[in-house]
């Protein structure tokens, strides 16, 4: 059993008993710290008699720290605020058929972890019930020694100066008019270089590590749409210097998408969740889209809102709107150290600190092998809208035009409306509504994305989040 990472245990000195042979052996001033028993006991020189008392430790040393730790732990919960208790002596016994075994030592509370403890302890309402996962709880930044300090302030003095000038010469500029992307592809890339973002890992689905120049049909490319991970401000900022995509914001419940600039999404990073948009008359489908913009990659936030990295949120119906025969790629990215993610609005001041002060940060990008929104969910949906069969299935008595599939899914015309000349307008409260295989599209793009993380999928969504925030903001009044 692992103990709590904000305790360090300390073993003074142990004692040994073997109640059949009555030996004994002691172990006195044992001053190096552990945060474990060890399974078999230092080495002694007292002869036979200490190597015949030793060969039953190991049974004897496990089953110590196992009753000790989940009864102490237990005990600091439940009677022992960590705030109020620096450090405790304790003498702890733990006998087995034929051993007995005491230890004498201390417990000390480490500072700068126990804040992050008790802040878990209190917002554990808003963990996966399933996983334990807290997904919206900011990760704290490691503790720094205050020799380099100075050498922190002096990168942050040093590198934002060039951050605000080519922010401002992107958004105010390049983004605005019509230039070279190499050069748009330059700025972005310096504006992920200056802060320290040197090292991207990237692997794709299906290709060797190496063998990147091979992966043309792997990746994707005009015409396709990226499901992509949202955690941090340079989620956009990545993919904008990599794919040049169109950005669209989506909502809980609702399979539109509201197109956005670059910066906007940067600053949806920052932005508390929504449940619904401000002006829905911006609102279109992702086959309107790719279908206006054939030669340019959409990406897609389908989690809606940020988190801290380590899990997936059920995603938004909104990836259900594009087309049959489009290519879908969830994309997984992560970064280490984790304290550059945002999951908790506002804090722009701290995450440029963390963000220009760091030497380094290095980011892993996972991609997926393409999804379609079919069936299959591996090959591209049959065309049903424009077939002579589905025009049959319009006409006469006998047939019933809510069993259309393109009056089902509210679009499958030219321009998103309903087929054959035929306007559909869908309620949004009935755009929420997800069928059996629609659904099991979503949870492949899911998994998908819980896979290239490495993290597991939760059931809090944004409704969660919005009702931790309000614990949250409240915690300084």
């Amino acid at each position: 059993m692992e103990n709590p990472p904000h305790l360090r245990f300390h073993m003074r000195s142990w004692h040994l008993t073997n109640r059949t042979t009555g030996l004994a052996l002691h172990m006195p001033e044992m001053h190096d710290s552990h945060n474990h028993l060890p399974s078999v006991p230092p080495k002694a020189t007292q002869g036979d008699k200490a190597r015949r008392l030793l060969t039953s430790a190991p049974r004897c040393s496990s089953r110590f720290w196992d009753v000790c730790s989940g009864t102490f732990l237990n005990f600091f919960r439940t009677r022992l605020p960590c705030r109020t208790l620096p450090s405790l002596k304790f003498v702890a016994t733990a006998s087995s058929r034929r051993t007995t075994l005491a230890v004498h030592g201390s417990v000390t509370r480490r500072p700068h972890l126990a804040k992050h403890i008790l802040a878990m302890e209190k917002y554990s309402q808003f963990r996966d019930k399933g996983t334990a996962i807290a997904p919206f709880l900011p990760v704290p930044p490691q503790p720094a020694s205050i020799i380099w300090q100075p050498f922190y302030l002096f990168l942050f003095c040093a590198r934002t100066p060039f951050v605000i000038f080519f922010s401002l010469l992107y958004f105010l500029g390049l983004e605005w008019i019509s230039v070279g992307r190499r050069l748009k592809y330059g700025v972005l890339w310096l504006m992920l270089g200056i802060p320290g973002v040197w090292w991207v890992d990237l692997q794709v689905d299906g290709v060797k590590r190496g063998q990147l120049h091979s992966a043309k049909n792997n990746l994707p490319k005009a015409g396709t749409i990226i499901a992509s991970s949202f955690t941090s401000p340079l989620d956009p900022l990545y993919l904008a210097g990599i794919f040049q995509p169109i950005f669209t914001r989506s909502y809980p419940h609702n399979r539109k998408v509201e197109r956005i600039t670059l910066f906007r999404a940067i600053l949806l990073a920052f932005s508390p969740p929504s449940l619904t948009p401000a002006d829905p008359s911006k609102l279109v489908t992702l086959k309107q889209l790719t279908s206006a913009n054939p030669n340019r990659i959409i990406c897609v936030f389908p989690e809606t809102t940020t988190t801290n990295g380590r899990g997936i949120l059920p995603l938004a119906p909104s990836l259900l709107s594009a087309d049959g025969k489009t290519k879908i790629y969830p994309v997984n990215l992560r970064y280490t150290p984790q304290d550059v993610t945002t999951p908790v609005p506002g804090g722009y001041a701290s995450w440029f600190w963390r963000l220009l002060s760091k030497p380094t940060h290095q980011m892993r990008v996972r991609i997926a092998s393409r999804v379609y929104n079919s069936k299959s969910q591996d090959s591209p949906s049959r065309p049903t809208s424009g077939s002579n069969q589905s025009k049959a299935m319009g006409t006469g008595y006998n047939t019933n035009i809510f069993d259309q599939p393109d009056f089902r899914n509210g679009f499958g015309g030219e321009h998103g409306e309903g087929g054959d000349g035929m306007n559909v307008d869908v309620g949004e409260a009935d755009e929420g509504d997800v069928t059996a295989e629609e659904l099991r599209v979503l949870d492949r793009v899911a998994e998908d994305l819980a896979r290239l993380g490495r993290v597991k999928r939760v059931g809090l969504g944004v409704e969660e989040k919005m009702e931790f925030l309000k614990v949250w903001g409240s915690r300084k009044r």
